[in-house]
């Protein structure tokens, strides 16, 4: 008779079976073919080397535990104190904390008195009509215990200790006021998710009492008829992505269990980069499959959610990132969360990668791997410690956007150790799209970070969409003025979306740079020694703090073109043809080639464009990257576009030092400003510095000095500056460099003047500024006392402060 509980319920399952159809993905109640069956019949390789009975390793009809609502318990619940302390907790989390810090309660606490791994699971109330009995079990963990499978501390167990802080969070309040809160839930609508009614049709994701529990996602009965779609851990609904993602209501025939509470902003997650089936197409290898218990050859857009999260997840990570710890074990075990090492799954080499073929993937790893690289890792940042933490700071539904306090970028006083980067502080996986726009249709998606040909704008990419970044506000003009404010860009700009800088959404990859690279990330710039690896080091071009990016890059409205003005931020006595200057990152200069009297041979492609010189923008990511070919910004094979790492300091994709200009193939000016028109004696072609009878003058004084170097003239840090053509004046050296405006320097001297940050070996001295193309000898020369007073050719050639010998 004891034998008879096991027969009968192997019947039901073969019923099931045959009413079915072997060729369905019904989930049939069939414990008798699970995990769950214990018994001697049981499947798994944890089972009782004697007993028969399936039921009674969790129930009995007599003697069960007093526990309202649970069903027939038959085994003590765990003892163990779950508090704030080892409970799932985020910033980002619109949960109730109280009942967080309570830790699990209902029906979560009859599962964890197996799986919290401190109680022996072959331990029952009632056993064949004895109480208290020990059965005996075999493959069980010490103790009778949970089997520890990987290690409690690694993602591949399902031992979960008693440190739940990498699981998925249960006994919380789910309700519309939770799912309005967070913006990306759906609120139950007692279908899909909701509490049992008596008399209606239970939802088929059971709420206890409106609270998610285990027993939410899990039915333990549970078996998955279809042997394609692999262990299906038993989940009320599909683990996996059947068909595509339309970002509409939660379809339990094809969605991924995850999608029926968490929408994603819909049709951001359905067709970003990580879902899209057209994109998403690289399979699991071997390893990576066994470990998960995916089926085999499972893609990325199948394995959705899975392929980045586990609802338990290896101990240490945050958010339920699988493998998101800096453990050096595989599988990893334990260690501190980063972020990064999720990632980095896909995004590797060949050797490394989880990923069967990814040669579509772009290995990122090998770039934060170069000799100056983003500080990704804890170690090489400040603290020391993941500083990172979206869903932190002021404003409604911060986590979906990512958004992030900015006293964690540095802001305020005492925060300067805050200072990090994370992949998400650029990237928001769950909406980048593989197109060059981040308007783009990703139905459509393209190869190529952005459209890098003729017509070069500075509209952000699809890998940037859905990002957080801000927008400067400028008040006063004159170089050295900051931004005024900032706008924060929130959001997801669909297909089609505006490209306005005033668009609510990130629009522009300047807008992701600058919540770091500005004073909105800081009060005053942080040393460039900050952190413990991986950045170019102090004093580097004589460097020693960032600069002020949003303040350099500003291109005024009444500076553009060709224009005389007296609000650039130089002394007054030189403004007559000058005016600001910067690189069109932020907007494009006015100043055409006509204006200029520059050819298109003074450029290399793409900017060599017949009508591109003064209309067309650029990224910051056309000079900071890794290193590059001769000639040109674009990667090399194989290398991603983003300022991950580089061989170059500043993370530049060329040099750029005292030795920068003729002769130095990987100068970084010449990557896109022709080396033979700016750094040959035969330079062809013309260039805004032309004139007096001797055409193009950088070739000129190639042609007379025997070399020309970029700094003699030119300010050290390219971004915008208080002259025009980026040209400096060491007879206007001012509070750039900590003097009073209007300072003369490098007087009676024939050395060069360097003055971090915006000068590096400079010599220039100019008397007053001439149009384009209207440049003469006597423009040059010291303005007076203290300098030597004189001008032209005998100042650069003959006097105490010429430059015919300048390093």
């Amino acid at each position: 008779m004891r034998r008879m509980p096991s027969l009968f319920l192997a019947l039901l399952a073969l019923v099931a079976v045959l009413a079915t159809g072997p060729a369905t993905a019904d989930k049939v109640s069939d414990i008798a073919n699970t995990k769950h069956n214990l018994s001697l019949t049981g499947p798994g390789t944890v089972k009782a080397t004697t007993e028969s009975q399936i039921c009674v390793f969790c129930h009995t009809p007599h003697q069960a535990e007093n526990i309202p609502n649970a069903p027939l318990w038959n085994r003590k619940l765990s003892s163990a104190t779950y508090d704030a302390t080892n409970t799932y907790r985020s910033s980002s989390i619109e949960a109730s904390l109280t009942e967080l810090a309570k830790g699990p309660g209902g029906l979560s606490r009859l599962c964890l008195s197996c799986h919290d791994g401190t109680m022996a699971i072959s331990s029952v109330n009632v056993a064949n009509g004895k109480a208290n009995q020990t059965l005996t079990l075999s493959g069980a963990g010490t103790g009778g215990t949970m089997a520890p499978g990987a290690g409690v501390a690694t993602g591949y167990t399902r031992n979960l200790g008693t440190d739940l802080t990498n699981d998925h969070p249960i006994s919380f309040t789910y309700d519309a006021n939770v799912a309005l809160a967070d913006g990306e839930l759906r609120a139950p609508d007692g279908a899909v998710v909701g509490s049992r009614v008596r008399g209606t049709t239970k939802p088929k994701l059971p709420l206890e009492g409106g609270q998610m529990q285990c027993t939410t996602c899990h039915d333990p009965h549970l078996r998955e008829t279809d042997p394609l779609k692999g262990a299906a851990k038993f989940l009320r609904v599909n683990r996996f992505q059947e068909l595509s993602p339309t970002g509409g209501a939660f379809s339990e025939a094809n969605d991924i269990v995850c999608l029926a509470c968490h929408d994603k902003a819909g049709q951001a997650w359905a067709l970003s980069a990580h879902a899209n089936p057209t994109v998403a197409d690289e399979t699991f290898n071997a390893t990576a499959t066994a470990e998960r218990e995916f089926p085999a050859n499972l893609p990325v857009w199948r394995a959705a959610c899975l392929s980045c999260h586990d609802t338990h997840t290896v101990q240490g990570a945050r958010r339920l990132l699988r493998e998101g710890t800096d453990s050096i074990a595989r599988p990893k075990s334990g260690g501190n969360s980063a972020i990064e090492e999720t990632c980095y799954q896909c995004h590797s080499s060949t050797a490394e990668t989880v990923l069967q073929a990814n040669t579509q993937v772009p290995n990122i790893k090998d770039d934060f791997n170069l000799p100056i690289h983003m500080p990704i890792k804890s170690t090489q940042q400040r603290a020391g410690t993941e500083v990172h933490d979206i869903g932190t700071g002021s404003g409604a539904q911060r986590g979906k956007d990512f958004y992030e306090d900015p006293a964690l970028l540095g802001k305020g006083a005492g925060n300067e150790n805050n200072r990090h980067v994370e992949c998400t502080d650029c990237h928001n996986p769950h909406r980048v799209i593989k197109n060059r726009l981040f308007n783009d249709n990703p139905a459509t998606p393209t190869a190529g970070t952005h459209n890098h040909a003729s017509g070069h704008t500075n509209i952000a990419s699809g890998v940037l969409k859905g990002s957080y970044g801000v927008e400067p506000v400028y008040g006063a003009v004159p170089f050295n003025s900051p931004a005024s404010s900032f706008d924060v860009k929130r959001g997801v700009g669909g297909v089609g979306a505006s490209t306005a800088a005033g668009s609510a959404w990130v629009t522009r990859e300047y807008q992701v740079c600058l919540k770091c690279h500005s004073t909105y990330a800081y009060t005053t710039p942080p040393l460039l020694s900050q952190g413990a690896g991986g950045g170019t080091a102090s004093s580097t071009n004589g460097l020693l703090q960032f600069t002020d990016q949003a303040m350099e890059f500003q291109p005024p409205a009444t500076h553009k073109g060709e224009l005389t003005t007296t609000d650039s931020g130089s002394a007054s006595g030189f403004t007559t043809n000058n005016h600001r200057s910067w690189h069109p990152v932020v907007d494009n200069t006015g100043r055409t080639n006509a204006i200029r009297t520059t050819t298109t041979g003074s450029w290399v492609a793409p900017w060599n464009g017949t009508n591109d010189t003064g209309t067309q923008t650029m990224y910051c990511t056309d000079c900071h990257g890794s290193n590059t070919a001769a000639g040109t910004v674009v990667p090399n094979a194989g290398s991603p576009w983003g300022p991950h790492g580089s061989t170059n300091n500043f993370l530049l994709k060329g040099s750029w030092d005292t030795a920068s200009g003729s002769g130095q193939a990987n100068t970084l000016c010449f990557k896109c400003h022709d080396a033979n028109t700016y750094s040959t004696k035969n330079g062809g072609g013309g260039t805004g510095f032309t004139g007096g009878g001797k055409g193009n003058l950088h070739a000129f004084h190639t042609d007379k000095l025997g070399k020309i170097r970029c700094g003699w003239c030119h300010v050290a840090v390219p971004h915008g500056w208080k002259n025009k053509a980026l040209l400096v004046n060491l007879n206007d050296v001012g509070a750039e460099a900590g003097l009073a405006t209007g300072t003369q320097v490098r007087t009676n001297t024939t050395a060069a003047y360097t003055k971090a940050p915006y000068y590096n070996n400079a010599v220039l001295k100019v008397r007053t500024f001439a149009r384009s193309g209207n440049w003469s000898d006597t423009n040059c020369g010291s303005a007076g006392a203290p300098g030597n007073g004189q001008s032209g050719r005998s100042w650069m050639r003959d006097s105490s402060e010429n430059c015919v010998n300048a390093p």
